[in-house]
């Protein structure tokens, strides 16, 4: 692996450039053509844009040698016969066998969202502009519960085989339901929570694990059946969310009138 390295490292910046570079000559015919000035703090954009495209690289091949085949590793171990208990493995699939999976999808969905540093931001955001109103811990519990739940559940359709619509359209009906609901200011946080959960710590593992489940179940296609998994990580935040939102609006509401019956 270690002298893979270097030819590894050289691809992927290739591949890094090659993606960047759009964005560059974009804002570089904004500024010039549209925007007729000097870009400020030139050798500061420069230094940055360096370390993008060096931390990118390095991202990249962290995906293809750790994150993808932790992934599909531990699909492959949890869905092993000795592990759910069986002597072999078959097409007529139940589902009770495959608790752990659950158990894990959860777990690791619950654990990178709650690292993704997109959520982060979005948190500490949320609550400057609110004056602190949005807690932030509150936010990306909330978000992250709302991953997890959604990763098990996609992992029980992938064993079951039944189809990804019925679970999204029947989601995205909740998330109606709670919007009607809902605050106007907690909404558009909401939505935007479940966009996060996309993002560079989340995606890569939750990817890996729906194709290795996929893989490994008897009568599952890793094309039809293993995809989909990301779809649940970001339609069940907002429903987490917005539930946050509309339990913390309850409890302010029964704490005043409880002050209200004292005073």
């Amino acid at each position: 692996m270690i002298g893979d390295f270097p030819r590894a490292f050289a691809d992927a910046m290739l591949s890094t450039v090659l993606d960047v570079v759009p964005i560059v000559v974009i804002l570089l015919v904004f500024q010039v053509a549209v925007l007729r000035r000097k870009p400020a703090n030139l050798r500061q954009i420069a230094t940055g844009s360096i370390l993008v495209l060096l931390g990118l690289t390095l991202f990249l091949i962290g995906l293809e040698t750790a994150l993808f085949p932790i992934g599909n590793t531990m699909a492959r171990q949890l869905t092993a016969p000795e592990t759910i208990g069986v002597e072999q493995l078959s097409d007529g699939v139940d589902w009770r066998d495959y608790l752990p999976i659950y158990a894990f999808a959860a777990a690791i969905g619950f654990a990178t969202t709650v690292a993704e540093p997109s959520l982060v931001a979005v948190a500490l955001k949320a609550r400057e502009v609110s004056g602190g109103a949005v807690h932030a811990w509150g936010l990306r519990l909330a978000v992250a519960i709302g991953v997890a739940v959604g990763v098990a559940l996609g992992c029980f359709r992938i064993v079951t085989g039944t189809p990804l619509p019925w679970y999204i359209i029947a989601a995205y009906v909740v998330v109606m339901l709670q919007t009607f609901r809902s605050s106007k200011t907690i909404v558009p946080l909401a939505y935007d929570s479940g966009g996060v959960t996309t993002s560079t710590v989340t995606v890569p593992v939750v990817a890996a694990l729906g194709l290795g489940l996929a893989s490994n179940v008897p009568g599952r296609s890793p094309l039809i059946d293993g995809f989909g998994l990301i779809a649940f990580a970001s339609v069940f935040p907002i429903m987490s969310v917005l539930a946050y939102a509309m339990v913390a609006s309850w409890l302010s509401r029964r704490r005043k009138s409880k002050l209200r019956e004292e005073a």
